[in-house]
């Protein structure tokens, strides 16, 4: 009977009758999975698209991204889920297995990274997504993988290792100049920030880490420093792309990742020569992070995955935040008059200006304002991704209230914004309250009188997986804002090309948050025009 079945099916037969189990199929696989959510938890609003598995809702993405809209394209999906506005929690379900969460609501965001710690984590997807990049290192995995690498890791961040500010003292000097733009007199003295400060950031991390700097503030041209950047902006597109990114093409970026692999080879190849004897006598002297790591660990690529993953972690996050400073303090000269004044009185300006020490950083109150309101408006890593190591929830955000727990399956992804709620006016005072400030708003002062709740300023996350580096970046900052401050009496914010004022700055969100556009400023000394 079968065989005169299979004897009488047409192929266009044969064709209907797959296509329609398949989709039988995931009818049925699709009531299931919706039947295991109700079971956990309520769903959240859903965010609207028209093609299948979400192609639209990526397209669009994508195309914010390349033009640095990315706020905007939440607030036109995200908030505005189910038909609701200023909604904090959004679910994407697109498809069987494609299920992913969006939240700025701060309860949510602390289940993640503190709260139900075990049932989130970076997981396997993101694991092999990011490997050829980062490896097996601290960033993408979970587990004792995971607690291994902050083991190995923590050590090099110790206070008695971070208090040294001479590592920084070198290239700040480097820097200084270069701020004041050429001596030529047919050069002008415009200079974008942004380019210098992550050329400067790159010397100071390798410095650190390798015990050698690229030196890239001389040299402009550092192709360890091209192939980085490369690298993290494909990087950010393959995520972006979620399922689809194998539509990407990879050579190219596999191209920089050997040049990034060639240039850190040497340097380990260097320090696995050397005894452990040899090592250890290093210790009296100037120990780098990768003699550190050589000192527990020879393995080749776990020394690779590390110094990548702290490389980029050190040298971009402070690179940006800096230029995001440098910036606001140029359409804000109250604020430059009023922290140089600060450095004045604690450790004078010109020539005389002494070096900051760890603990003049630690007690200057209005430096640490604008080092903190910086990053509250433009946090290192706007977007951030866990995934559910297990069926489980999060607090709330379902139901028709959206107060209720939500289910989460198992393998969901669930994106949270830092900067999305930093900068959302609910988790603060009204405009009736006599200490208002518009939370959109870039203002230090806000800091003399407010305290943020907890998990409502997170620029370096929480839970256990909060930043081992955060002193290391702060003090780098910090050092870095008095060392110009005390050497330029006035910085002045340029418009982009095009423009007739100065607005507010295009970001790029990638990796890491960085300027979308050149931030062109003047710094000028005392006396001078």
């Amino acid at each position: 009977m079968i065989e005169d079945l299979v004897a009488g099916t047409t192929p266009g037969r044969a064709f209907l009758w797959l296509l329609g189990s398949f989709v039988v199929f995931c009818v049925f696989r699709k009531f299931q999975a919706s039947a295991q959510i109700a079971r956990l938890g309520a769903r959240a609003p859903k965010i609207q698209f028209r093609l299948p598995y979400a192609l639209d809702f990526v397209y669009k993405g994508q195309q914010a991204n390349v033009l640095s809209q990315d706020l905007e394209f939440w607030d036109e999906t995200v908030s505005r889920a189910g038909g609701r506005n200023n909604v904090k929690t959004a679910e994407l379900d697109a498809g069987i297995s494609t299920r992913a969460i969006m939240t700025t609501d701060p309860e949510n965001i602390k289940a993640l990274l503190t709260g139900q710690f075990a049932d989130y984590g970076k997981g396997e997807p993101f694991h092999q997504d990011w490997k050829e990049f980062l490896g097996d290192s601290i960033f993408t995995t979970d587990g004792d993988l995971w607690s291994r690498s902050r083991q190995l890791i923590r050590p090099m961040f110790a206070r008695e290792r971070i208090v040294d500010t001479e590592i920084f003292e070198k290239h700040v000097q480097h820097l200084i100049p270069l701020l004041g733009g050429s001596n030529s007199p047919s050069s002008s003295k415009v200079v974008d920030v942004g380019s210098l400060f992550y050329r400067y950031t790159l010397d100071a991390a390798t410095d650190y880490l390798l015990g050698q700097g690229t030196d890239s503030l001389e040299n402009p041209q550092t192709g360890f420093a091209e192939a980085f950047r490369y690298v993290q902006q494909r990087q950010s597109e393959l995520f972006r792309f979620g399922v689809f990114n194998f539509a990407l093409s990879k050579v190219e970026f596999r191209k920089q990742l050997k040049v990034m692999d060639e240039f850190i080879q040497p340097y380990i190849s260097t320090v696995l020569s050397l005894s452990t004897d040899e090592l250890d006598q290093k210790l009296s002297k100037r120990e780098t992070f990768l003699d550190a790591l050589a000192r527990f660990t020879r393995d080749p690529r776990v020394l690779r995955d590390q110094l990548v993953a702290v490389l980029l972690a050190g040298r971009d996050t402070t690179a940006g935040t800096l230029s995001f400073t440098l910036f606001e303090l140029s359409r804000n000269p109250d604020v430059v008059a009023k922290l140089r004044q600060e450095i004045r009185n604690r450790l004078g300006v010109g020539a005389s200006g002494k070096k900051p020490t760890y603990t003049d950083l630690k007690e200057m109150k209005y430096l640490n304002a604008v080092i903190h309101e910086i990053m509250r408006v433009y946090p290192v890593v706007p977007f951030n991704v866990r995934y559910s190591l297990r069926d489980t929830t999060l607090p709330r955000g379902g139901g028709p209230d959206g107060l209720e727990p939500i289910g989460v399956r198992a393998h969901t992804r669930v994106i949270y914004s830092t900067m999305k709620m930093q900068r959302d006016p609910d988790l603060y005072d009204g405009p009736d309250s006599k200490n208002y400030y518009d939370p959109q708003k870039w203002i230090p002062e806000r800091w003399a009188t407010w305290q943020p709740r907890p998990w409502h300023f997170i620029p370096f996350n929480g839970g256990p997986r909060i930043c081992i580096g955060q002193q290391f970046a702060t003090i780098e900052m910090g050092y870095t804002i008095i060392r110009i401050l005390q050497a330029y009496e006035r910085i002045v914010g340029l418009p982009v090309e095009g423009r007739e004022k100065v607005e507010d700055p295009v970001m790029r969100f990638e990796v890491t948050l960085s300027p979308g556009s050149e931030l062109n400023c003047v710094f000028i000394k005392e006396g001078e025009t």
